[in-house]
């Protein structure tokens, strides 16, 4: 069956290529100045560089500028990094810290605007219009998933639900009851609400009217993907952001799924080799890197991400022209290395979940022995496996360690868990225990 694409901005995604790079000469060239003259830090690392605003004179002068890290927000926080004047910021969001100071950025109205017009964008891209209803269960507050989505949604004339993440029964229950056609949440949460939905004895194909889901703010696989469209009878499509970027709307999916559009007449992307931190070609996996063009509050300039992944810049089947990003597949800063050997939590995930068998949830434990570092991956059994022969099992855990082996090169224990042992997450999943770093 043909697909019925929803392009909420045609003139800005479907735009003509040597057009857009203007576009994004002319924006970038405002906000290095903007930047220069606001951010005492970035002035800095400018001047270290011997590169003035003026030397700017094309996108492709993006290479000559200093990468900014999620450190700097660290060091700078609060206000150090904002090119505005505090009176100008209409809002903060943020998220959490791991060294005690969350990471947050500030928003001027222009900001607000450019983050509600690229999450529009997202939510037409799954096929979201103003006869849709919304529901939100990402978490509201700091964190950008929830208000973005909502804003985005909203800017469309969808009915929103704005009910937060958890409370799995009620999410349910509004669900079927208000007609819910379109879900933004987690992965592992759309995952985990699908299953209960079974459980319940609910059929989404006639208990609901779910048509699409916008899952982001942690990677997944394909087959996760294929897992979460059996469960609920939906499409299933990426949307991707950051709060030092935007938040959600970054980069999205439309009914395609064939990568990410990135909406480039506001981030310009890029790919790095994060040793040597030079710009690779399209079609190279490396690290990705953004740089804000039209932000005014706190623009970020080349800024590191950490996220593995490959940029295709071939034109799209729906008409966008935009560049499109392939999924996330690991980080450089949260890449576990064991025994010398690189090993990203999404290649544990693309075996597990193609096993039958076992679910989709799982929890790799690294810890140190006798000088030895050693890998455990837990593993929930379906209901099914369960009650299985022993025998059975035993083949499957040891099916489980082999393709581990062959797909990322260490030997790992399997253990296979009972149905539902595994904590469940309503945000973001933790997928890995190092217990090297206690």
């Amino acid at each position: 069956m043909e697909k019925k694409h929803l392009i909420y901005n045609p003139e800005m995604e479907c735009i003509d290529r040597e057009k857009l790079k203007a576009i994004q000469g002319q924006r970038l060239r405002e906000t290095v100045k903007l930047t220069y003259e606001n951010v005492p830090l970035f002035r800095k690392r400018m001047d270290e560089k011997g590169v003035k605003p003026e030397d700017i004179k094309s996108v492709d002068d993006i290479v000559l500028l200093p990468f900014t890290e999620k450190t700097d927000l660290r060091d700078e926080f609060p206000f150090g990094l904002l090119a505005a004047p505090k009176s100008e910021i209409v809002r903060i969001q943020g998220s959490s810290g791991t060294t005690g100071k969350p990471i947050v950025s500030g928003y001027t109205e222009n900001d607000v605007e450019v983050w509600t017009e690229m999450v529009a964008r997202s939510l037409a891209g799954a096929g979201c219009g103003k006869d849709d209803i919304v529901q939100v269960c990402y978490g509201y507050g700091l964190f950008t998933g929830g208000l973005g989505a909502h804003q985005g949604a909203t800017r469309l004339g969808a009915m929103v639900i704005p009910m937060s993440s958890g409370n799995t029964q009620r999410q349910i229950m509004m669900m079927k009851e208000l007609g819910s056609t379109i879900l933004c949440c987690t992965p592992s949460y759309a995952t985990y609400l699908g299953e209960t939905i079974r459980d319940m004895g609910l059929d989404p194909k006639k208990d609901l009217k779910l048509k699409a889901g916008v899952f982001g703010a942690e990677p997944w696989t394909e087959e996760m993907r294929k897992r979460i469209e059996e469960l609920l009878d939906i499409d299933a499509c990426d949307i991707y952001g950051l709060t030092e970027i935007a938040g959600p709307g970054v980069a999205f999916e439309c009914l395609e799924k064939k990568g990410m559009h990135v909406n480039e007449d506001h981030v310009i992307p890029e790919i790095i080799d994060p040793v040597t931190e030079k710009q690779l070609p399209y079609e190279t996996p490396g690290e990705l890197v953004f740089t804000t063009i039209t932000k005014t509050g706190m623009p970020m300039i080349r800024y590191r991400t950490h996220d593995i992944c490959t940029l295709y810049v071939d034109k799209c089947e729906c008409g966008r022209t935009l560049v499109r990003m392939g999924r996330i597949t690991g980080r450089t800063d949260d890449m576990i290395v064991i025994r010398g050997v690189n090993v990203f939590p999404s290649q544990i995930e693309s075996v597990l979940v193609k096993t039958n068998g076992v679910a989709p949830h799982y929890v790799l434990v690294v810890d140190r022995v006798n000088s030895t570092d050693t890998l455990e991956v837990k593993v929930e059994l379906t209901e099914d496996m369960f009650s299985d022969t022993v025998a059975h099992i035993e083949e499957v855990k040891n099916y489980i360690a082999g393709e581990i082996k062959s797909v990322v090169g260490v030997q790992a224990k399997i253990s296979l868990v009972p149905p539902k042992s595994l904590p469940r997450s309503e945000g973001k999943a933790k997928r890995v225990i190092d217990n090297r770093k206690l």
